[in-house]
């Protein structure tokens, strides 16, 4: 994690109190827009081996002097601390800026997710390469085209499951789920004379499964 030390003491402030502090000394800070926003550099790199000095200087040269950076892998939330702190940290107006988007995320879904909490808070996504700009008139045209997007990516990974079901199916591998309770037993506790719900009781398992059990069985 890296946080320039020129901001740390506005950042640290901002988030003890509930009216932020928004200059540093008698001057705005140098990540500050004309309006007195904060532009907020995140950095992100998946293992501990990789360097986020690129992205720092990246985001730097875009106008950052609060920046958060973190080594952590973007296949989900968990551990991310440094974003979360930066989405605590937003207030309205405020600009998060990345390099790239894909250091918000792995998954599209996980991204818009992330660009909703920021739009909440007033603020707004920057991404430096490709230039995207949440905040701009092209702005809702870009959601609109992730949100495309992830149905797509979501449809992409149903089909492959399914295609190999179906090619484990054609070789004789297939055996679908796991069976969870024990068909067997249900049988025959049935032929005991317990009803429905001892039987669920008794196995673990719903209503639903005995139910479908006995008639799988022929029981009544």
């Amino acid at each position: 994690m890296t946080t320039t030390a020129s901001t740390t003491s506005t950042y640290k402030a901002r988030k003890a109190t509930k009216a932020p502090e928004r200059t540093l000394g008698s001057s705005p800070a140098p990540s500050m827009a004309a309006n007195g926003t904060h532009l907020i550099g995140y950095g992100r790199v998946s293992s501990v081996g990789q360097d986020t000095a690129i992205q720092e200087a990246k985001l730097r040269e875009a106008g950052c002097s609060i920046i958060r950076t973190e080594k952590v892998s973007g296949r989900s939330r968990e551990g991310r601390d440094e974003l979360a702190a930066i989405l605590e940290f937003l207030r309205r107006g405020d600009v998060v800026v990345v390099v790239k988007l894909d250091r918000l995320g792995r998954s599209t879904r996980d991204v818009l997710n992330i660009i909703h909490e920021i739009e909440e808070k007033g603020a707004s996504l920057r991404v430096l390469e490709p230039a995207i700009d949440t905040g701009g008139p092209m702005g809702r045209m870009v959601l609109t085209v992730l949100g495309m997007v992830a149905e797509m990516e979501v449809g992409f990974i149903r089909d492959r499951q399914k295609a190999g079901i179906e090619k484990a199916k054609a070789e004789g591998v297939y055996k679908g789920r796991p069976i969870t309770f024990d068909h067997a037993k249900i049988v025959a506790l049935r032929k005991e004379g317990l009803g429905a719900t001892e039987i669920a009781r008794a196995v673990g398992c719903k209503r639903g499964n005995v139910y479908k059990a006995l008639k799988a069985a022929g029981v009544a």
